[in-house]
């Protein structure tokens, strides 16, 4: 049995997430603060005369839950299967997120830019947390 850490996203002994709800909740939850920072920046820069809102690229709100992934990523002993499960759920995030981005280029960069970067966030996580589980059970 393994020692779990206290705290919310649940943890255990090593520091990795323990369930996909818990990274999904995290990690979307890091989304809309870092939009939410987007948007006060945005606005506060239209408020100076620096542009017009909704100029500001939403792709910044990824960095929350980049971080997120990135502690998870650390968490994991090192070996290929935390390298191959990062590959590929950033590939498929990367392209998730810029296909939907793309198809929303006709919206403002900070709406495009946010459609795309909550398309990678769920991507990537889903990719990443089945994708590590398994690897790491099949290469022991």
């Amino acid at each position: 049995m393994t020692e779990q850490r206290s705290g919310f996203p649940r943890r255990d002994a090593e520091g990795r997430i323990l369930t996909l709800g818990d990274l999904l909740g995290v990690s979307l939850a890091g989304l809309v603060i870092g939009v939410l920072a987007v948007v006060l920046f945005d606005w506060a820069f239209e408020l100076i005369g620096a542009g017009d809102f909704g100029g500001a690229n939403g792709w910044l709100a990824i960095i929350l839950p980049a971080w997120l992934f990135w502690d998870d990523f650390r968490a994991w002993e090192f070996g290929a299967a935390r390298v191959v499960a990062a590959l590929a759920a950033a590939a498929v995030g990367m392209v998730a997120g810029l296909v939907v981005a793309g198809l929303a280029a006709g919206l403002s960069p900070l709406l495009s830019g946010g459609l795309g970067a909550a398309t990678f966030t769920i991507g990537y996580a889903v990719v990443w947390f089945h994708g590590v589980h398994w690897l790491a059970r099949r290469t022991g």
